[in-house]
């Protein structure tokens, strides 16, 4: 397996729209896994597909892996989910508020709020259709990695000047490692 190199902010490759996946072959399957490799090298929860510059519907998880940022997810254990042309077909009224990083963004955090259960229907691997219920970690993430296959980040879901400051942060760390 290969670590893909992460594609970060303010690149304008995040705002694009993935495309479906039309067909499962060993090929994607493989991209999959290199996604899958390059999430926990990099001590992510969740990875979109267009965050390594691949513009397609694509999305590997493991909050029971996790990351020393989110305590729920510190069961240590490998549960890996993949969701290819994964959608939304619920959502619960009720709220809840995690302080979000991304893959994307080294080093930036916000509070965002985001429906605390979802329905999620997808195919697996293996081209199966599946449906997830997910809550609290898992449903914010869910929701997370599936914004990005629709263009959007998570600072679009935050005040404009908590977005304008995290984004003056990450373009003056790109000008200093130019």
């Amino acid at each position: 397996m290969t670590v893909l190199p992460i594609v970060t902010a303010p690149d304008p490759r995040l705002k694009i729209k993935s495309e479906p996946v039309e067909k499962i072959t060993p090929e994607i399957q493989r991209f999959m896994d290199d996604m899958l490799e390059t999430m926990y090298a990099t001590g992510g929860i969740g990875l979109a597909a267009v965050q390594v510059g691949v513009h397609k519907r694509i999305l590997v998880m493991d909050v029971d892996h996790g990351s020393s940022r989110y305590p729920d997810s510190q069961k240590g254990e490998h549960n890996p989910l993949f969701l290819i042309n994964p959608e939304i077909v619920s959502e619960s009224e009720e709220k809840n508020t995690y302080d979000e990083g991304c893959l994307s963004f080294p080093g930036q955090y916000a509070e965002v709020v985001r429906p605390k259960r979802v329905k999620v229907k997808y195919l697996d691997y293996n081209g199966k259709p599946q449906e997830l219920e997910a809550d609290e970690l898992l449903a914010t993430c869910v929701q997370h990695e599936i914004d990005h296959l629709n263009g959007v980040v998570f600072v679009d879901h935050i005040s404009t000047l908590k977005r304008d400051i995290i984004m003056r942060k990450l373009k003056k760390k790109k000008k200093h490692e130019s």
